[in-house]
């Protein structure tokens, strides 16, 4: 089947202002030691993802320090704007002064929810200082998506998310990299915690398929989305990876479109 013929959302994509791009990318790059397949501007994105035919694209973008906050989510603002396309999701940081007026913000500007990465941001997903932004986000109904896993770090194990998702069941969490990047053992801890979805993004390129078909089976495939991680990924390169997996159509559909519709509440 030709990838125009499908409907796609790419629930899981990094966009960045053009005087920062090559070196925000780069960083991750060395950060991952994995190669970054395209610059990170919004352009970009959008060529990348025409050759498969993407219909609507989360856009995100992290903030390291709380200084950050702000800014970038003025820029997701601002890019939204410019490409309908694009649904946004903020940044936030623990250590930021005024989560309650920053969420107001962000629901003032349409952002649609909220992307942490405790491991850039430094800190453990579980951390009480957190909770604060949690309840925050949850109050607002702005889902959080978790960058979760990494055998290097402790950060953002699966076992720290799932705590998460128990103590605040009110909050749509999303559980990126299949629930646990390189922690795929692990993830069968939100079995019984219906509030965790999770994206298919910066998975497929090193999680056996067998494994990969046992977590969807085990987990619900009505909680994935598929997802790129953009510009790690190129989109053609993620789609063939996923449609490899032979899903049955209903289940192929759901991940690559109809979740992202329900859980978003649009149409494509």
């Amino acid at each position: 089947m030709e990838p125009q013929a499908l409907l796609i959302a790419d629930a899981h994509a990094h966009i960045f202002p053009a005087k920062i791009a090559q070196k925000a990318v780069g960083a991750i790059g060395d950060f991952y030691s994995i190669p970054m397949c395209h610059p990170g501007s919004p352009q970009a994105l959008l060529d990348s993802g025409s050759a498969i035919g993407v219909k609507k694209y989360l856009v995100c973008s992290t903030a390291t320090h709380p200084g950050q906050v702000v800014s970038i989510n003025s820029f997701i603002r601002d890019c939204c704007g410019e490409h309908p396309e694009f649904l946004g999701f903020a940044t936030l940081h623990p250590d930021y002064q005024d989560i309650p007026g920053e969420v107001r913000r962000i629901l003032e500007m349409g952002l649609r929810g909220v992307k942490l990465h405790p491991d850039f941001q430094r800190f453990s997903i579980d951390d009480p200082a957190a909770f604060p932004l949690y309840e925050a986000c949850a109050e607002a109904g702005l889902p959080i998506l978790f960058h979760t896993g990494d055998d290097r770090y402790d950060w953002s194990a699966p076992a720290r998310m799932a705590a998460v998702a128990g103590r605040f069941p009110r909050l749509t969490c999303i559980a990126a990299h299949f629930g646990g990047y390189n922690h795929w053992q692990d993830v069968e801890v939100y079995r019984e915690l219906p509030n965790v979805w999770f994206d298919t993004s910066s998975a497929l390129f090193r999680l056996p398929p067998e494994r990969a078909l046992q977590l969807i089976e085990v987990l619900g495939h009505r909680r994935f989305l598929f997802g790129t991680d953009f510009p790690m990924w190129d989109h053609r390169q993620e789609l063939d990876r996923f449609l490899a997996l032979g899903l049955p159509e209903e289940v192929r559909d759901d991940i690559l479109s109809r979740n992202f519709q329900r859980l978003f509440g649009v149409e494509l």
